[in-house]
């Protein structure tokens, strides 16, 4: 058994349990030292995401000396920090579990690459994704490009059990420097707001486990007819939080997902599609890594997009006077995350009736989710926008007014998080004046704004120019 300690470079992965690379870690007997880098890759992530990772940092902290470890927390470029650490602590190996972004790989290429040259063992293992992009081919031995033949190819595949949680980490004789969290202030850029969006987050491994059980023993038998519809509390899990800094691993919602199938719950499988969905879009950003930056479809890059203006800006900050459109905008706001019904709407309006090009909005949800997900984001908008991976032969046009009679028909959703439209607005509501920056002078008593467009005249323009883009 060597003495020399495993560096083990956590990411996106916090957690204990369903964590391949830490259980083949423990399984070695060596001494073993946590590390969290701030690497300029991560510095670059937006504000909120890199609030909601301080927080789940915090808190994996406290696991990890819960089991006699650290986590070693240190800034710099990877590959700098991971050689200062080696010459410290006299470490021979350096493991992580795989990201599969454009950058990340990169970097981690270059990593691996520069530690085998000098005699170093390097290690990659999976965890974020239940499949690995590489695993999962058609026919023809190339990537899906449709979900639904992806969904029916992996729904068959065995999935190895979720290992459990180590009961203690093994620790090196002596432990390298560490950074101090607080000096990272990385709750900076969300100004005020970082308190009211700390409120709704449930960080780490054991509430992500727990959410889990909770929407799998009540509210997952009516998840394929109620998650449309944003005013139902709990009609979704909420574990795209914790999924997206790997609090909780896919492999245990995809067992959890599946005993519920044979215990005959009606939600189930529907749970289980939205769980592949995600790795769908991962395995699109794999293999197609400019996913987030250029049109799918090479046929929509002469589509006159409009650029920044005052109406993005309207949409940003939840004033575009349409109701459904400004409750979703201002959701995101406070709680760090938005109903999916609600992201197709805001994302169809901003790149539909507003014409607005849809990287704008990819980048205003990058700077405001606390569960931003680089392949969900860049799929999301590019299907909704119509120049991304979609089946569908026809240009989609959400009618925000229509969807919100459909999905929010007595108004609770609107009504909860726009301060405009009641006499007596709730702390939900008013909650996103407390949250907005100062510099945008929002006031709750305000009249709420007139419709930027006639959505009518809206669809129709957009109908204009498509033809126009694509004539």
């Amino acid at each position: 058994m060597s003495e020399a300690p495993l560096i083990l470079w956590f990411r996106r992965d916090l957690r204990l349990s369903d964590h391949p690379m830490l259980a083949a870690a423990v399984a070695t007997g060596r001494p073993l030292m946590p590390v969290f880098i701030l690497d300029p890759e991560t510095e670059t992530i937006g504000a909120a995401a890199k609030f909601r990772l301080g927080l789940g940092l915090a808190h994996f902290a406290q696991r990890l000396e819960a089991l006699g470890s650290r986590l070693i927390l240190r800034r710099g470029p990877a590959l700098a920090v991971l050689e200062a650490l080696v010459a410290e602590a006299g470490a021979a190996e350096a493991w992580w579990s795989r990201m599969y972004d454009a950058p990340s790989r990169t970097r981690d290429q270059a990593v691996k690459g520069a530690l085998k040259a000098r005699g170093l063992m390097a290690e990659s293992h999976p965890g974020a994704l239940i499949f690995e992009p590489w695993q999962v081919e058609t026919g023809q031995g190339g990537p899906y490009r449709v979900f639904t033949p992806f969904w029916k190819a992996v729904r068959g595949r065995q999935v190895a059990s979720a290992l459990p949680a180590p009961a203690h980490l093994p620790a090196p004789k002596a432990w390298p420097r560490s950074e101090r969290l607080a000096d990272w202030n990385l709750d900076l850029a969300m100004q005020r707001g970082a308190a009211v969006v700390r409120a709704h987050q449930r960080v780490g491994e054991e509430k992500a486990l727990a959410r889990l059980e909770e929407f799998a023993a009540g509210p997952m038998a009516a998840y394929a007819a109620a998650r449309d519809f944003p005013a139902v509390a709990d009609a979704t899990s909420g574990l795209s939080e914790n999924l997206a800094w790997g609090e909780i691993g896919p492999r245990s919602i995809w067992h959890r997902g599946w005993r519920g199938m044979a215990e005959g719950n009606a939600g189930a499988e529907t749970f289980l599609k939205e769980l592949v969905w995600r790795e769908f879009a991962w395995h699109l950003f794999y293999h197609y890594p400019q996913m987030d930056s250029s049109n799918w479809k090479a046929d929509w890059h002469s589509f006159p997009w409009r650029g920044d203006s005052a109406d993005a800006t309207a949409w940003r900050r939840g004033m575009t006077g349409e109701p459904f459109v400004d409750a979703a905008m201002r959701e995101m706001y406070v709680t760090g995350r938005m109903h999916n019904r609600a992201r197709m709407i805001v994302a169809s309006y901003l790149t539909k009736h507003l014409l607005t090009d849809w990287r704008l909005g990819l980048q205003w949800f990058a700077d405001c989710l606390t569960d931003w997900d680089p392949a969900a984001n860049a799929m999301g908008w590019q299907w909704v926008a119509g120049c991304g991976p979609d089946a569908a032969p026809y240009f989609r046009i959400f009618n925000p007014a229509g969807q919100a009679e459909k999905f929010d028909a007595d108004q609770t959703y609107r009504r909860n998080w726009i301060a405009e439209l009641g006499r007596a607005p709730g702390p939900a509501a008013l909650s996103y004046f407390a949250a907005a920056p100062k510099a945008w002078q929002l006031d709750a008593t305000r009249p709420y704004p007139m419709p930027l467009i006639d959505l009518a005249q809206g669809r129709a323009r957009a109908l204009d120019a498509l033809a126009q883009g694509k004539a």
